[in-house]
């Protein structure tokens, strides 16, 4: 793969890793390439101790339209399972990396674009912004987007998606749980950098325990999450930051991170 060519802009500042999609053109399929890039980059940010929080967001008035449907036209079997397993992994990498991943989304994520912001753990929208799972209609059930839309908004409101293949708006979006925030576009980057910004300022090993231990519960019987995250919480509490931050907060000063 030729990085180079693959529309998809990675830059890192003050603490903030940033990927855009930039194919505005072809309304920002996720090629093959585009999402091994993603994927390449997620776990680039992953083992970087200066990237404290990730930013995805997109170019040109639409999010994403899905997959570059060019690519599953006339493959082998073997080939539509590549797509779909590049895929996999890439919305797997966004959960596990060790920060947290904002979803800027500026306009229309359908398909396989609204699995990319269902798959983040903040998702913040425009107004214009409108989700869908419309496979329906070209006779491909998006089975894949529900994995990760349906843990945000539950079965019925899926199914809804999935069977009529009828966009929501971004108020709807938020109101069923797949947004967190609806802003005008003109503020859509501001705030997602806003709340980038305040989860920099805390421990990147707190960070690190608390994303991968609520995305370990939120699929356990509630006896065995409690009986998980306690320990999880114990064990935190021994950590030098957590110690840190208790002492700072009786003291009223700033906490200094190590990250340990």
């Amino acid at each position: 793969m030729n990085i180079s060519t693959v529309p998809v802009a990675i830059t890192l500042s003050d603490g903030v890793g940033v990927l855009t999609l930039d194919n505005p053109a072809k309304r920002n399929p996720l090629s093959v390439p585009v999402m091994s890039l993603l994927n390449e980059a997620l776990l680039d940010f992953a083992s970087n101790r200066e990237v404290r929080a990730v930013v995805i967001r997109a170019n040109g008035p639409v999010f994403s339209s899905g997959h570059d449907l060019s690519e599953l036209v006339d493959r082998t079997l073997e080939d539509e399972r590549e797509v779909f397993g590049v895929c996999t992994t890439m919305m797997e990498s966004i959960q596990q990396i060790p920060q947290p991943v904002i979803a800027a989304v500026n306009g229309p994520a359908v398909a396989a674009g609204s699995q990319l912001a269902s798959s983040c753990d903040l998702v913040v929208a425009s107004s214009n912004a409108v989700f869908g799972t419309p496979g329906v209609k070209l006779g491909l059930f998006c089975s894949t987007p529900m994995v990760a839309i349906s843990r945000a908004i539950g079965r019925k409101r899926m199914m809804q998606m999935l069977l009529t293949g009828e966009v929501i708006d971004a108020a709807t979006a938020m109101d069923w749980g797949l947004v967190n925030e609806v802003v005008d576009l003109d503020r859509l980057d501001a705030r997602v950098f806003e709340l980038a910004a305040a989860i920099v300022k805390a421990s990147p090993l707190t960070l690190r325990v608390g994303k991968q231990a609520f995305y370990r519960q939120i699929e356990l019987p509630q006896s065995e999450a409690y009986a998980e995250m306690a320990e999880v919480m114990s064990t935190n509490a021994m950590t030098c930051d957590a110690q840190e931050g208790i002492e700072a907060f009786l003291a009223k000063r700033t906490p200094t991170w190590t990250g340990q």
